[in-house]
């Protein structure tokens, strides 16, 4: 056990800072520093959420040891932190450290501050770096943030090898079908990759989690930066088929999304997608692929199972019990509306015949 671990919270003390004026460079230059950390991500979520930054420095025996990344907002009169917070399609956030410093101890200081600097009455953290032990020993709610990764340190051939043997022929099947992928850096983007993205909801009849506005706030902040991939598939004609959203930074790319025309998914082009989006952040010197949340369909790229300790804590016991009957709602709410939305499409169908 390491000198920090050895004081534990009490040595360590969290300070909340502007986070306008914060010295972003130093920030991003943290080994553990994530897509969802920087200043041009936080700008979306706190334009898309209408939520507060917030930045907080760690101070340990005098020493400057780290930083943590959130946000605040009011849901029916109560404040909450959330670094992250479900329905923000962003799956982590947390802290960045010094290698020596505790992460435990850094949540137990964070936790203290939230209730009494921040005035909050329920927090959220997910951090990729956490153990589960960190949030369960300080009385935390401890769940977990899902998903599958593919190790891009391996080299090309490697990567491809590990699919499976219908996922290299789908590849193949839509270079010959004359199926090109380019790069997109306009905001006309967001409609096209929209349009597919309800296609592919009405096939479950429901409706995607996020509106198109989501999307082009997306893209305003963070295609400037450089730190996300937006790529449209075009068939043969020139038609743009299927598109995806693909952000990156230091050591991880994230599949955010992707949506394709079910008319021409036989053309495989989703498949084609990443495998070039995989090449694309290896190039670049990314090491992990995080394919964006579960699903095993994402199986067959070869990709294993990842999961991203989250953990949650409400100063009183009936928070708790609000946010978890909220999210029960906003799911009831979804499946209502896709089933509406089926409704309406079936007469214009029969309509047609």
């Amino acid at each position: 056990m390491n000198e920090l671990q050895e004081r534990g919270a009490p040595g360590m003390k969290c300070k909340f800072i502007d986070f306008e004026s914060a010295d972003w460079n130093h920030l991003d230059g943290f080994e553990d520093r994530t897509i969802f950390q920087t200043r041009e991500w936080v700008r979306f979520v706190s334009e898309s959420q209408k939520a507060e930054p917030v930045l907080a420095e760690f101070h340990d025996g005098g020493e400057i040891v780290g930083y943590f990344t959130g946000l605040t907002f009011a849901r029916f009169g109560v404040k909450v932190l959330g670094s992250s917070f479900p329905g923000w399609t962003t799956p982590y956030m947390g802290f960045n450290l010094v290698k020596e410093a505790s992460r435990a101890s850094a949540l137990q200081a964070l936790e203290v501050a939230v209730w009494d600097a921040l005035k909050c009455l329920h927090m959220e953290v997910s951090d990729p770096n956490f153990r589960f032990e960190d949030g369960q020993n300080l009385g935390f709610q401890c769940a977990a943030y899902s998903s599958y990764r593919t190790d891009l340190t391996k080299t090309e051939d490697e990567i491809f090898n590990s699919m499976d043997s219908a996922c290299r022929r789908c590849i193949r099947k839509a270079e010959k079908s004359g199926v090109t992928i380019e790069e997109a850096h306009d905001l006309a983007f967001a409609d096209e990759y929209y349009e597919q993205l309800k296609d592919v909801f009405a096939k479950q009849n429901l409706v995607p989690t996020y509106d198109v506005e989501r999307v082009r706030s997306l893209i305003k902040h963070l295609e400037p930066s450089g730190r996300i991939l937006l790529v449209r598939a075009r068939d043969v004609d020139g038609k743009c088929i299927a598109s995806g959203i693909f952000p990156g930074y230091n050591k991880i790319a994230e599949f955010w999304g992707n949506a394709s025309f079910r008319s021409s998914q036989i053309l495989r082009p989703n498949e084609y997608i990443q495998w070039y989006v995989m090449r694309y952040w290896k190039s670049r010197g990314v090491s992990v692929y995080d394919w964006g949340g579960g699903g095993t369909y994402k199986e067959k790229y070869g990709c294993v199972a990842h999961s991203v300790p989250w953990f949650t804590k409400s100063r009183y016991q009936v928070v708790s019990k609000l946010r978890d009957g909220a999210k029960k709602a906003f799911e009831q709410k979804q499946r209502f509306l896709g089933w509406l939305q089926s409704k309406r499409v079936e007469p214009r169908l029969k309509a047609e015949e």
